[in-house]
This record gives structure tokens, C-alpha cells and sequence, in this order.
């Protein structure tokens, strides 16, 4: 029984063939004589095992003497009051429950998989989201789908997870929207202001409130791919207050931005969650007049796999898109029409 085997379908009855490497002839057999034959050799009795499996004795006999005849071996040792199982016999009722049960986890974990309960999600987060959104996302997961596993990919600008996700290389992004195109679905999961990183030595952190018009000459520090969503609010605020940020630094991320904040090479607008990175010499501060930014949960819209529809769903149960209202001392502005 450790050869090779291969499953088809012959009267709707799944059928194995055993190929012996020792043995090129290879045998043939219904798997439902595999269950028959567990059932006589663990009850040691015909009568009792046919009521089991709702047979009549006389057909049940027949198949076990027809897997008999396909093995070549006698299985079973049969006298007016008794059976019993042969040397062979209790080598291949080992086997036999070995490979029916390997069958049925086989099955069961097919199922899973097409259901979504089992398998790889891979995950993008931008920025700082993984600090606040992962930890309660994969609680969500370990708790409804303790068989699918995360793959995390952190520190993700909106436009690298938009690349990811059409690319196939993402299953879900947690970024910055808007995106572009009628191909992604896209469920809000925070909304959060911009606040203000400066270096700890700066003139404004003693303020005691600020606001946007007080950054109007101060050199920022930005994100350096164009299509930032970030960089489009922190734009979107300053026009709004009457001036367009002077950019002077551009960083890949949001580690390297803070760290030129932290260097005194500019002041930045980023997002509450930035928080959760605390830096020496840089300081946070809120400011008025600031816009908010949402987060996004976006994936595919057509042909999602059945680990991204079982995971949305299992978030949405929970209610990860049910969103606070926005803090009302700052401002929520309109998307430009041409971000992407």
C-alpha cells in the first residue's frame, strides 16, 4: 500500500489504483470495498458489520471477497462462528484506516480551502496602518479562521499595493484612497487627521495651538512618490489655508521621513498613526484646520479567492468597517479628481 494513488470516478464511486514500484501490474479497487472490509475486520462479524453499513450480508460478503480476489491475498478467515484476519489481513486493515482517514482529511481540508477556511492571504499596509489596524485584524482572523495564514507587507504607499493587487502579488491592501479604476472593491476602515511631526527643538512646539496658516514657511518633508495619497491631503490642506508646502526633503517611507524631521531637515503632515512610532527629537503635535485621511480596505473586485471573501466577511462581522465619526476640530477636504 505505499505506492502510488490515483482517484477518478466509476459509478459514482471514487476508485483506487495501486501501482506497486516492486510490481508494475497494478490493481484496481473501489474504495467503498476498502470501507467494507474495515468494517468486517474491526467488528470480526458479516451480520454486524452489513447492519452497520445498511448492506445485506450477501452482498457485503461479495465485496470483500472481490477485493479479495483483486489483491491476490485471503484478507479474512472465515469458519461457521468466526472471522478472522489473516497475517495480511491485519497488515492491510492497518493500511486501509491509514488511507481512508488520510482520504477524509484530504477532503475535508479541500473543502476548507475552496470555502476560504484555509490557506494564504497576503496582506499591504501603508505606512503606519499595520500599527494600528493589524493587531486587530489578525485577532479577527485567529479567531474565525484560525487556518488561514497572514502574509504581511508592511510600509506600502498606496500606489506600490494599487501595482500589488493588479499584479496578483497582493490579496488585500489597507492604503490611502482614492484609487483609480472600477476593478478594486473598497471597504473604509478609519478615518484619521493629519498631524504635525517637528523636531523637538522647533519654534512651534511651544505653541499652544496651532494651526495650518503657521507652516506657510516652513520647509516639509514629503513622500517621495508623486501619487502619494498622503502627500495629495497634506496639499489639499495647505492650499486650503492659502499656500502650497515647500517641499524640500523627499522620503521613501514613513521611518525615513520622521527620521529627516527628527534631523531638523523640515516639519511633515502625516497621519495620526505616525504616533505609534516614537522617535527622539521629534515631536507631534495637532494642528486646526488640518484635513482627515481615511484608510481602506481594497481588493480585487473580480474574481476575489475564497480566503479574501471569507476574510472580509469575518472583518466585516466584526465591525471593522463601522467608522467613528471624524474628530470635528479638523477638516475633512474634498479628493482632488485626478489623484490616483
Amino acid at each position: 500500500m505505499d505506492g502510488f494513488f490515483s482517484y477518478g470516478v466509476r459509478r459514482a464511486t471514487l476508485v483506487a489504483t495501486v501501482t506497486d514500484p516492486q510490481d508494475p501490474e497494478e490493481v484496481a479497487m473501489e474504495l467503498r470495498h476498502l470501507r467494507y472490509f474495515v468494517a468486517v475486520a474491526e467488528s470480526r462479524h458479516f451480520g454486524r458489520a452489513a447492519e452497520q453499513l445498511h448492506l445485506a450480508q450477501p452482498a457485503l460478503s461479495q465485496s470483500v471477497r472481490q477485493l479479495e480476489a483483486e489483491l491476490g491475498v485471503t484478507l479474512l478467515a472465515r469458519t461457521t462462528r468466526q472471522v478472522a484476519l489473516t497475517p495480511a489481513g491485519e497488515f492491510f486493515h492497518a493500511e486501509a484506516v491509514r488511507l481512508l482517514e488520510r482520504l477524509e482529511d484530504s477532503v475535508r481540508g479541500a473543502r476548507r480551502i475552496a470555502e476560504g477556511r484555509a490557506g494564504l492571504v497576503r496582506i499591504g499596509f501603508t505606512g503606519t496602518a499595520a500599527f494600528a489596524e493589524l493587531p486587530r485584524m489578525a485577532r479577527i482572523v485567529k479567531q474565525e479562521l484560525p487556518d488561514v495564514a497572514l502574509e504581511i507587507h508592511a510600509d506600502m504607499l498606496t500606489p506600490a499595493q494599487v501595482e500589488g493587487l493588479r499584479s496578483s502579488h497582493l490579496d488585500l491592501g489597507v492604503l490611502r484612497p482614492p484609487v483609480a479604476g472600477d476593478d478594486f472593491a473598497q471597504r473604509t476602515i478609519g478615518r484619521e487627521p493629519l498631524v504635525l511631526a517637528l523636531p523637538a527643538d522647533h519654534r512651534l512646539v511651544a505653541e499652544p495651538v496651532l494651526e495650518v496658516q503657521d507652516l506657510s514657511t516652513e520647509a516639509f518633508v514629503m513622500y517621495a512618490d508623486s501619487h502619494s495619497a498622503v502627500n495629495e491631503a497634506v496639499l489639499r490642506t495647505c492650499r486650503a489655508a492659502g499656500f502650497s508646502p515647500r517641499g524640500e526633503h523627499d522620503a521613501p517611507g514613513t521611518s525615513v521621513l520622521l527620521a529627516l524631521v527628527a534631523a531638523s531637515l523640515g516639519v511633515a503632515l502625516v497621519p495620526a498613526s505616525a504616533r505609534a512610532l516614537p522617535l527622539q527629537d521629534v515631536v507631534f503635535r495637532e494642528v486646526e484646520g488640518a484635513a482627515t485621511i481615511d484608510l481602506a480596505l481594497v481588493w480585487l473586485r473580480e474574481d476575489p479567492s475564497p480566503q479574501t471573501t471569507a476574510l472580509v466577511a469575518a472583518l466585516d462581522a466584526h465591525g471593522l468597517f463601522d467608522l467613528a465619526p471624524a474628530v470635528s476640530s479638523v477638516t475633512t477636504l474634498p479628493h482632488l479628481e485626478d489623484v490616483s
